[in-house]
């Protein structure tokens, strides 16, 4: 998105994450006609700062997508790490398939929280996956985000939450360690086995969850 018509991007943005233009317009103190106004009629032609600000934090985004200055090599202020927000599911239930497509859309992570949650930080390998399902529970509900960290699979397995591909369905489930294997169970007590006939492959290691309250 980068480079568009902030107009287009705030458009697009609206309709990659199911929002309403009334209500970011209460979000930002503004009349519930406000961004309907701006993205259909050009008014105002700029967003305020302190409007641009809000919504840039409230997508997860770089401010400079939505007009604001950007630094020397073209980063916001921020310093926001973009991470792709694959247009697909991880089931926490009978499986979603998955074909990988990367989404219009991205969410911006802070780069210093970024080195806090990895080793070396950054967003490489990093994407956006949302959980469709319950068999997560309580850990994973049906519609969290979760950030899944591609380069944390492999050999360096261990106990912990982690998006699998199992016959083509993508899966969100727990690794545990047993003796020298590792196996697969639902958080939710009530859930099922897990049909493992098509053979596991990892996607990667789950880091963090974001759900809307």
């Amino acid at each position: 998105m980068e480079g568009e018509v902030p107009r287009a991007v705030l458009g697009r943005l609206i309709d990659e994450r199911g929002e309403d233009c009334a209500s970011l317009s209460r979000l930002i103190g503004r009349n519930p006609a406000y961004i309907q106004q701006f993205l259909k009629r050009g008014s105002p032609r700029r967003l305020a700062e302190a409007d641009r600000q809000r919504l840039a934090r409230y997508f997860g985004v770089p401010e400079a997508w939505l007009g604001g200055e950007a630094d020397a090599q073209g980063r916001s202020a921020a310093a926001l790490a973009i991470v792709p927000l694959l247009d697909t599911a991880a089931s926490a239930g009978p499986g979603a398939v998955g074909e990988d497509r990367v989404s219009a859309a991205g969410l911006g992570f802070s780069e210093q929280w970024l080195r806090r949650l990895r080793p070396g930080g950054g967003s490489d390998g990093l994407s956006m996956i949302r959980v469709r399902g319950d068999s997560m529970l309580p850990t994973l509900a049906d519609g969290d985000e979760i950030l899944v960290d591609g380069k944390d699979a492999g050999d360096r397995l261990r106990d912990g939450v982690y998006v699998l591909r199992i016959d083509g369905a993508l899966l969100v489930k727990r690794l545990l360690r047993e003796g020298e294997a590792m196996v697969v169970r639902s958080d939710n007590p009530e859930a099922g086995p897990v049909d493992l006939a098509g053979g596991v492959d990892v996607v990667g290691r789950v880091l963090w969850a974001g759900r809307r309250l």
